[in-house]
């Protein structure tokens, strides 16, 4: 796509200003999303009695709004994305504490709310604008230090962890909870608060540890190799009868055992069915957007980007190690998807959206974009010799 450096069209100025590199990463993830899904979801769909491509037709349709989500999230200022989250998170806190009363209960855990069929986790919602808004206040604080925002971040970070634990969700309370401790040290926290947070973080694990019976029993599980880990050995004997390049599409035998195949371990079955090859590829495109991400937000100049940048591409790379160590047998059982690549609607749409702020917040500065329009204007505008 080329467009004149005179053009100054919404679509124009988008185009010039995008980080490409991010976006062509964010396809080719969605891409592989489907194609995963039409490789992992046929068994699952035939031993439940639906048709093979059911999994795989409804992961195309989550596809087109999530795609129309990131695209138009990208063209959003950064002003625009903070009032957005501001937005996001004050209807999905309501969402949380509405899911503990009227949520569908699923393995013994509120996390959905229904509405009208449509079925929504607001937790991953929450998420993206939780970093922004926390992004905020630790940059409000460093530009005004007579503004409480890390007292006021804190404040917000029990709130959600509060109502995760409550769900109960200790997967995603991690998941936050760790984003946020990133946040904060780039925030250049005193060491004094660091230690006393990570302490409390320790604390926080050793009590979900005796509270939580189904916590406590994948760590054990996991540490001692005993007991029910049937997913998670399938899943690794998976990767390990695709060798390097895989059984060929179609050909797996794994995921016709694995319940699971076509959401939180999608990973096993590629590298089944496409090999070690296909596997290093996915993570080598996790690991591109998340260091990227983090060289993009090291040289931003402006506090509530670089913190808002950080925060979205640790979330995305954490689930990511999440779900792939789980896969490895390097990790606990824990139900999270691969971004992009797993299927569900909500996950799906919340990534999109998700990565669509990564966008926008990494665009080219408009002062830069001026800059090189004055002086396009200014060559055109000398006198031929």
């Amino acid at each position: 796509m080329q467009t004149s450096r005179l053009d100054r069209s919404p679509v124009a100025v988008w185009w010039r200003t995008i980080d490409r590199w991010f976006l062509a990463a964010f396809l080719t993830l969605m891409g592989l999303g489907v194609v995963l899904s039409f490789a992992a979801s046929p068994a699952v769909a035939e031993r439940i009695g639906l048709d093979s491509f059911h999994f795989a037709t409804r992961q195309i349709i989550y596809m087109i709004p999530a795609l129309a989500a990131m695209l138009a999230v990208s063209f959003l200022t950064p002003r625009q994305v903070r009032r957005m989250a501001i937005i996001m998170l004050g209807v999905f806190l309501l969402l949380m504490v509405a899911v503990l009363f009227v949520g569908v209960e699923v393995k013994g855990a509120h996390r959905w709310v229904s509405f009208a069929g449509i079925s929504v986790q607001p937790s991953e919602f929450l998420k993206p604008a939780f970093v922004i808004v926390c992004a905020w206040l630790f940059a409000e604080k460093a530009r005004n230090p007579a503004i409480p925002g890390n007292v006021l971040a804190m404040l917000l970070l029990c709130v959600v962890v509060s109502l995760l634990v409550l769900q109960p969700d200790l997967g995603q309370t991690i998941l936050t909870t760790s984003t946020w401790g990133v946040m904060f040290f780039m925030a250049g926290m005193p060491w004094f608060w660091i230690i006393a947070i990570g302490s409390l973080a320790v604390v926080g694990a050793f009590g979900a540890y005796v509270t939580f019976d189904h916590f406590a029993g994948r760590i054990d599980r996991f540490l001692t190799g005993e007991g029910d880990s049937y997913q998670v050995d399938m899943a690794h004997d998976a990767l390990l009868n695709g060798k390097w390049l895989g059984v060929g599409p179609g050909e797996g035998l794994y995921k016709k055992m694995i319940p699971d195949s076509h959401a939180d371990f999608v990973f096993a079955v590629a590298g089944e069915e496409y090999g070690l090859i296909m596997c290093f590829l996915i993570m080598a495109l996790f690991a591109f957007v998340v260091l990227r991400g983090l060289n993009t937000a090291l040289k931003e100049h402006d506090d509530f980007t670089r913190y808002a940048v950080a925060g979205l591409v640790c979330v995305f790379g954490f689930q990511s190690i999440i779900n792939m160590g789980v896969n490895l047998q390097m990790m606990p059982a824990k139900g999270m998807t691969l971004p992009f690549i797993s299927y569900g609607g909500s996950s799906l749409i919340a990534i999109a959206i998700s990565m669509g702020m990564v966008l926008a917040l990494t665009r080219k500065k408009p002062t830069r974009l001026m800059q090189s329009g004055t002086a396009m204007l200014a060559r055109h505008a000398l006198p031929a010799e």
